[in-house]
């Protein structure tokens, strides 16, 4: 097996700064890690492909910096090779979050100063760790941390509209989504039983713990334990919705009477009005039939030791 370490860079993430700081911290990468191959990517498109060749040339190790979108494509395009050839060795994944969300990396406790960042990366292990698995009408997308619907997608889709993003994006974009969106008609389903039927602001399914830069949605998750942490905020006047969701930053929401939490192995969303906008570990889409599964142990992720 080669020993090279395949870094996936994106210059982009963090409106530029991912460039700046892989400038500095790549020769430390050098020192603490032994040979790199390094791989620009300026889209996520890009990235199946620098792993199609790292697996080919029998590199095990792959390194993301970059954002939101970055770590998303290198955990599908990794389930897909696993997918591919069972009998393979697994990719392992680390990541150096250089964006501007940084949620994950909260919950691996990862340091966000990029040298302890990056002696952090050199004294981490291998662990398996769980993975989300949607599908929503002919779509299917692997999450690592976190994927909702309902107004989570509508901030998603205001965030990833700007072409440059700010430290007061995404609290920009909450606002304008708690001041114009409708809570949609949604039917829910845990393991198979009915759980919740009614207008929602957010059904929120959760590996991790933390999303919306900080955001402690989910604040008893773990990330190895084969379930998710369901979070529901249903129908309930707006002022009571920018309560409820303010109170997230202390993890405290759990405790309304207007915000419903769960675990499962299963959940299913159904939509029947029109598409209901999805936030997936960062990124938009949107779909009517939603079918969420966690796959234990499903990925090999470096961790603190």
């Amino acid at each position: 097996m080669d020993k090279r370490t395949l870094i996936v860079v994106n210059p982009n993430a963090g409106s530029g700064r991912a460039g700046k700081l892989w400038h500095q911290i790549e020769p430390m990468l050098w020192k603490e890690l032994g040979e790199l191959v390094v791989a620009i990517t300026q889209r996520p498109e890009d990235v199946a492909e620098h792993l199609d060749k790292a697996r080919a040339a029998g590199i095990s190790r792959v390194i993301a910096i970059g954002g939101d979108g970055t770590n998303h494509a290198l955990v599908n395009a990794i389930q897909s090779l696993a997918k591919a050839d069972p009998s393979a060795p697994p990719m392992i994944f680390g990541q150096l979050p250089i964006g501007t969300g940084r949620d994950f990396s909260r919950t691996l406790n990862i340091p966000i100063d990029p040298e302890a960042a990056v002696k952090w990366i050199t004294q981490a292990n291998p662990k398996s760790l769980d993975l989300g698995h949607l599908t929503y009408d002919d779509t299917n997308r692997y999450f690592l941390n976190i994927a909702s619907a309902g107004i989570g997608g509508e901030v998603d889709r205001r965030v990833n509209a700007r072409t440059k993003r700010r430290p007061w994006t995404f609290k920009l974009a909450t606002v304008q989504a708690l001041l114009s969106y409708s809570p949609k008609k949604i039917k829910v389903m845990l393991d198979g039983a009915a759980w919740y039927e009614g207008k929602a602001w957010a059904v929120v399914v959760a590996n991790g713990r933390m999303f919306g830069h900080g955001m402690k949605i989910a604040p008893n998750a773990e990330i190895d334990d084969g379930l998710f942490d369901v979070v529901l905020i249903e129908d309930t006047p707006r002022l009571s919705a920018i309560l409820a969701l303010n109170s997230v930053y202390s993890g405290k929401h759990l405790l309304r009477e207007d915000v419903h939490y769960k675990q499962a192995k299963v959940v299913t969303v159904e939509c029947q009005a029109s598409a209901i906008g999805l936030d997936i570990d960062g990124e938009h889409a949107a779909g009517n039939h939603l079918n969420f599964s966690v796959e234990p142990g499903a990925l090999k992720m470096l961790v603190s030791g």
